[in-house]
């Protein structure tokens, strides 16, 4: 008997249809033998609805509240599907976070899981039931309700499989698994059988929005079987391990970024210690930096450019400005317009030449680079946003196609 979790995403959950359909999938999965754990996400848009009610009611509402708002659609959820499974005729029971023993921070909208206790899941499971938990949620010290912000369901069904040490986690969504880029927006993409840990983690970070980027860190973590499969096609999915270049692809995928924005701080002073002030002051402001790019110093003056999400840029500009007499720069720029471009592949390390085919590609796109990062097994650029979905396109036909 094997110990598989199962993750629904909301796209799977969203109808009575689709609802009937995973019941289907979990019942499947249960009569072949299995013990199986289920985890949900809200239904399609519920989400969205929830925080549009909010806002309808109070424009500023506390980060408490808005947590037990938001992990009612979950709950939603759980709560529809273990009546799909009862009447089909097999034993089912549906928790919440808190009742399923996740235990998270005190960061309400966005909390960080510090253990899942699993009692009351081992319990039902040794019953003989189908466990239904609801995904994107927990419980502080305090034993009030938080929420582990978007995509937070990837990594509460792989913490539960870490807790329980489940013989697989199968994270199931709309696509039938990882892709050299996004199917919807370039038709040829390929499917990938297996890809890495570290690949996989990249792409999420980078904008392939198939895991969460938290989620596949506490799988490599805890070395979790990790499995991403279409609920609507049933085909065999994309496996997520530990090794490299399982494929022989010297780039295993190209993903893209537009919630980027890209700072400019101007004219800082070209001394030690003001890079240091500058992101020493967003660190402590929680403000997550990617690329950076310094200029050449003239005239004792230097600047500095960095992307941030766009959600921060705005708060970053006023951080900036508001520490202006501190850091003595002239201004600061902020662009929205701008995507992040990237690929990654094990294989790159040790294949020179693919930073030109990049280049090349773009090049040929008449695509202009404004940054550039890189690492063992990604390069990023950063490009005009309205670029993006041509560049996206050029590079994987250059390295895919030829």
């Amino acid at each position: 008997m094997s110990l598989i979790v199962q993750k629904f995403g909301g796209t799977s959950v969203a109808n009575t249809e689709r609802l009937q359909n995973v019941a289907d999938i979990v019942t499947s999965t249960y009569k072949a033998g299995n013990q199986v754990v289920v985890v949900v996400s809200a239904q399609g848009d519920t989400t969205d609805d929830f925080i549009e009610k909010a806002a309808a009611i109070n424009e500023n509402p506390s980060k408490r509240e808005m947590d037990v708002l938001l992990s009612a659609g979950e709950q939603i959820s759980m709560a529809l599907l273990a009546m799909a499974i009862e009447k089909l005729g097999y034993p089912v029971v549906s928790l919440t976070g808190w009742q399923a023993g996740i235990e998270t921070n005190r960061h309400h909208g966005d909390a960080r899981i510090h253990r899942v206790t699993g009692e009351r899941i081992r319990s039902e499971l040794d019953s003989g039931r189908i466990v239904i938990v609801a995904g994107f949620q927990g419980i502080d010290k305090q034993e009030d309700i938080t929420t582990l912000g978007r995509g937070g369901s990837d990594t509460t069904a792989v913490a539960i499989a870490a807790s329980l040490r489940a013989d697989l986690c199968q994270i199931y969504t709309d696509v039938d698994g990882v892709y050299t880029a996004d199917p919807r927006l370039v038709d040829g993409a390929r499917k990938l059988d297996a890809i890495t840990y570290d690949e996989m983690l990249e792409l999420a970070t980078l904008g392939a929005q198939v895991l969460h980027n938290r989620s596949v860190e506490m799988a490599k973590k805890y070395n979790v079987d990790l499995e991403v499969v279409s609920s609507f096609t049933r085909n065999p999915g994309t496996k997520v391990k530990e090794g490299s270049n399982m494929e022989k692809m010297i780039v295993s995928g190209v993903a893209r970024d537009n919630k980027c924005a890209r700072v400019a701080v101007i004219n800082l002073p070209d001394e030690p210690g003001f890079a240091f002030k500058v992101f020493s002051i967003l660190a402590k402001n929680k403000i997550n930096v990617d690329i950076i790019l310094q200029s050449v110093g003239r005239d004792n003056k230097k600047t500095i450019s960095f992307t941030v999400n766009q959600d921060d840029a705005e708060r970053t500009r006023q951080i900036l400005m508001d520490n202006k007499d501190l850091l003595r720069f002239e201004d600061v720029s902020v662009n929205t317009g701008v995507a992040k471009v990237s690929i990654v592949g094990a294989g790159m390390a040790s294949n020179p030449g693919v930073a030109a085919t990049m280049f090349e590609a773009l090049a040929a796109a008449q695509i202009n680079i404004r940054m550039i990062s890189t690492s063992e097994i990604k390069i990023s650029v950063l490009i005009n946003e309205e670029d993006s979905d041509r560049a996206v396109r050029a590079i994987h036909d250059k390295f895919f196609n030829n």
